[in-house]
């Protein structure tokens, strides 16, 4: 498993600190207690994306199953724990199961825990920042490779930005490719607000956690108690938007850099774009994939799609 380079990490994140508005980019949410926090935030009661998601893929396995075909190169993508891709082996009986995750050492020990489950399963993980590369190694097999990007975090990424990732997994893929993704559907505003700002406070306990790990990345000094959680679907722009927003005045020094935020100023940590089916299919078709199949749930709220090659 690899790592990122820390030059190139120091850069990108210098760099959106001190950017009008500041940003950071989401994958730097899931360091190792991030990844934790998110498996938390999966069993929320608002946070209805992964149950339906599951639901989707438990109710018509079978049938994605024969969509996506049997013996594949299965590459996840943002494996996380490995447990939504685990749940597909009975069904799809991969050959070769390659887990990709920014999170190395917690990637490590899913896959160390899978191993010992399926060792039947050949398994190369991957830690690799699959956002900006899929350059994968040798030892994962050209043939019959399906993707899986679960979860909807495609819509952690602008339109554009999604068609340039997709087309990346396109040409990833082979002539005998595909790609198996889910994907969270528009709807009402209340739904969407109180799945990312949970009553419990789980939500905003990920976000802030950001803090801590760009203390560890970039030697910075943000104080955790300076900053707020803010979550809420911004409907001009189809998206849902995470921020941390600052109580008070606060300053922060990083290795090479500094800044002054004043009191309600906001660092911007996520989106989560909102599709139409048709839309997302659009967007599939620019990228190079046909040939489509989807799946919902009897709300419309969440999407299955597998797509291939063109």
């Amino acid at each position: 498993m690899g790592h990122s380079d820390p030059h190139a990490v120091h850069a990108e994140l210098n760099d959106g600190l001190l950017a009008a508005q500041a940003v950071v980019s989401p994958k730097y949410l899931y360091d190792a207690l991030g990844s934790k926090l998110f498996e938390a935030i999966c069993e929320l009661p608002e946070y209805y994306p992964t149950r339906t998601e599951a639901a989707i893929m438990e109710r018509h396995l079978a049938d994605i199953a024969r969509t996506a075909g049997h013996g594949v190169t299965l590459i996840d993508l943002g494996a996380g724990n490995c447990a939504k891709a685990a749940r597909l082996f009975p069904a799809l009986q991969p050959l070769q199961y390659v887990p990709v995750d920014i999170s190395v050492d917690f990637l490590r020990d899913a896959v160390s825990r899978l191993r010992q489950q399926v060792p039947h399963i050949k398994m190369v993980g991957i830690g690799m920042d699959f956002s900006a590369s899929l350059d994968l190694p040798d030892a994962v097999k050209h043939e019959r490779r399906l993707f899986f990007y679960p979860g909807s975090s495609i819509g952690n990424f602008a339109p554009e930005q999604a068609a340039t990732l997709l087309r990346r997994i396109r040409d990833a893929c082979g002539p005998d490719g595909g790609l198996l993704i889910g994907v969270d559907l528009l709807k009402d505003r209340q739904t969407l607000d109180a799945a990312y700002d949970d009553a419990l406070g789980v939500t905003a306990a990920f976000n802030l956690n950001l803090l801590r790990h760009l203390n560890c990345l970039v030697g910075a000094d943000f104080d955790l108690r300076d900053w707020r959680h803010r979550g809420y679907f911004n409907e001009a722009c189809g998206r849902v938007e995470m921020h941390l927003e600052a109580r008070r005045e606060a300053h922060v020094s990083w290795r090479g850099g500094r800044r002054r935020f004043l009191p309600g100023e906001r660092i911007h940590t996520e989106s989560s774009y909102k599709y139409t089916r048709h839309g997302f299919l659009q967007l599939l078709e620019r990228s190079g994939f046909g040939r489509t199949q989807t799946w919902t749930d009897e709300r419309g709220w969440f999407m299955v799609c597998h797509a291939r090659v063109q």
